[in-house]
């Protein structure tokens, strides 16, 4: 069946629709308005699959930050433009956007891998954002380095040569800080030393896709980042001087998201897409069709993949409800030692 997908750029967000025929055993309507801050490779899996399912439903997808997301959404509160929003949405938000979305979640949330559930009763968990090293493996040998894991990375010979994004702005830097948390015991005096003789080696981007793309480009030796991202650029032929390392102390990841826009105009439809996503057939869908993400049904059936066996990588609990309750304490005193360490 024909699919047509048209994409425009406007305030630096992308639309595309996907205009699709015949028709599907439950009527949701044949419009559905998706915020999100995904990448084009995982709205195309989104798309192709619900469309398999629903293939009456016209997908009108607005892309752009979780930032400028939730943004829009507050501005049009009075009168919502859309319907439902995909990424972004982590599990340590706790109830920051609670005004922005319906307090309903997926009736597949009872099948989430345990600890990867709803954690506000707003968010219906669909995908894992797990943190690894990406490493240029050229430049890693020239300093003669093997780095594999947290004490690894405090090499005088890395000053410098660490990128990392900003966690005040960041959720992928948010999630590595959360993973340090996690390896040297929440908000500790161990993970406060730990932090200010790393920061003698990071240098701070204001953006997340630079700590693996500007590795793989040899800019930096290490980035500290997530698995999704690195992956991609194995997958595109970067493994001769490119990889990527879950440290040897242990990983963890954070979930993220879809919720309901509040008194969005088709929340049928909204609702449809986000049960679709959640269950074992839209994670496997989607796990297979990508091949590089982590998915939250304990039911997903992944095929081959690019990523290594959940069972192959050491785990560290996160304390997730902790670390949402203390996360301003938590970046305010980032912000504070940062700059005693770097000025």
């Amino acid at each position: 069946m024909k699919k047509l997908i048209a994409l425009a750029l406007a305030l630096c967000m992308v639309f595309a629709i996907v205009a699709v025929s015949a028709s599907a055993e439950e009527d949701i309507g044949d419009t559905l308005v998706l915020y999100s801050t995904m990448t084009e490779k995982d709205l195309e899996a989104l798309i192709d699959g619900f469309a398999e399912v629903y293939p009456d439903c016209e997908i009108e997808v607005v892309s752009g930050t979780i930032g400028e997301t939730t943004s829009r959404i507050a501005a049009e509160a009075d009168n919502p433009q859309g319907d439902v929003t995909w990424g972004g949405l982590a599990d340590s938000d706790g109830m920051q956007y609670a005004d922005l979305f319906e307090e309903w979640v997926s009736d597949e949330s009872a099948n989430a891998i345990e600890g990867y559930s709803t954690p506000n009763g707003i968010y219906s968990m669909d995908h894992l954002s797990t943190i690894v090293f990406a490493i240029n493996t050229e430049l890693e040998k020239e300093l003669g380095l093997d780095i594999r894991s947290y004490a690894d990375l405090l090499d005088p010979k890395l000053e410098g040569k660490i990128i990392f994004s900003n966690p005040n702005s960041s959720s992928a830097a948010w999630n590595n800080l959360c993973n340090i948390m996690s390896v040297f015991g929440n908000n500790s005096d161990e993970s406060w030393d730990y932090i200010g003789k790393l920061m003698k080696n990071l240098v701070i981007s204001d953006s997340s896709s630079n700590c693996f793309k500007l590795v793989e480009q040899g800019e930096y030796v290490v980035g500290l980042t997530y698995e999704d991202g690195a992956i991609k650029l194995i997958q595109q032929g970067a493994e001769d001087h490119f990889t990527m390392r879950y440290p040897e102390d242990g990983a963890s990841a954070s979930a993220f998201g879809m919720a309901v826009i509040k008194n969005c105009k088709h929340p049928a439809a909204a609702k449809a897409l986000v049960n679709w996503v959640c269950s074992a057939e839209g994670c496997s869908y989607i796990a297979q069709y990508l091949k590089t993400l982590r998915m939250t049904n304990k039911d997903t059936v992944y095929g081959e993949s690019l990523l290594p066996a959940t069972e192959d990588i050491k785990w560290v609990k996160r304390d997730v409800p902790y670390l949402t309750e203390h996360k301003a304490e938590i970046l305010d005193h980032w912000n504070e030692l940062l700059l005693e360490v770097q000025g």
